[in-house]
């Protein structure tokens, strides 16, 4: 922090400044001048090197940023659509013992969207993942998750597997997806409430895209999956994303 301007402390500044000047000046007089430094003729090495490091004139402009391609508005191309496993995932959560609520998570769905924008009753999806892709908050979980008081994997992780049985649309840009699931060998009914989020070209593959979020529920009970129920909520909710591009015909 700099001090308050000081008087006194310029007072004494000044009369020291007057005290050393006349010697300095007279050492400066004395010693003899330096030579001017020799101008360096034109298209030498030096003249070279200063260009180089001068900062070029006409540098490339940054790139323009990037618009969001995916609009609802977008009407998507009829077709089959396979999911982009990169950016497909499921999340659930549940409460635990009433202290808290835990989530889990589900990466690289695999599937396809056939779409039919005229008649979406016509449209239909598949979609799997390996259970060995199932993640929980904790590697412990994890472990218990697929031992004996839950999915009792004990080879190979099975697949689970959606297959919808209807497509209902619900409103312009929603609709209800019924299916059948199959998980721990058990296939039971499912409801899909699916938001259309919007349709575009990839920029990065120039693929016509679409992409959707869900969310439904189901009770781990309904799978033989209902250890440790009602301490540990029965009931998961479960938010989906899908990002999925149009296969060439």
């Amino acid at each position: 922090m700099f001090k308050p301007f000081d008087k006194t402390m310029f007072g004494a500044a000044s009369l020291l400044a007057l005290v050393i000047a006349p010697p300095l000046a007279a050492q400066d007089a004395a010693a003899p001048a330096e030579a001017p430094a020799a101008e360096a003729p034109a298209g030498d090495a030096g003249s070279a090197e200063a260009a180089a490091e001068a900062p070029a004139a006409d540098a490339a402009a940054p790139p323009a940023t990037m618009l969001k391609p995916g609009s609802s508005a977008t009407i998507p191309d009829a077709g089959t659509y396979a999911f982009d496993p990169a950016h497909s995932q499921a999340v659930f959560s549940y409460d635990h013992l009433g202290f808290s609520t835990s989530h889990g998570f589900v990466n690289g769905i695999e599937g396809s969207i056939t779409l039919d924008p005229a008649d979406p009753s016509k449209s239909s999806v598949e979609a799997s993942f390996p259970l060995s892709s199932l993640r929980t908050i904790a590697a412990d979980l994890d472990k218990h998750v697929m031992g004996a008081d839950f999915f009792n994997v004990t080879g190979d992780a099975p697949l689970v597997t959606f297959k919808s049985t209807s497509v209902e649309a619900t409103d312009d840009d929603e609709a209800r997806v019924t299916g059948d699931l199959t998980m721990n060998g058990i296939t039971k009914p499912v409801v899909l409430e699916v938001e259309f989020n919007g349709a575009g070209a990839n920029p990065m593959t120039q693929a016509p895209t679409v992409g959707f979020s869900i969310e439904t529920e189901l009770k781990r009970s309904d799978f033989n999956l209902g250890a440790m129920a009602p301490a540990v909520d029965d009931e998961l909710e479960i938010d989906i994303e899908v990002e999925a591009s149009k296969q060439q015909d």
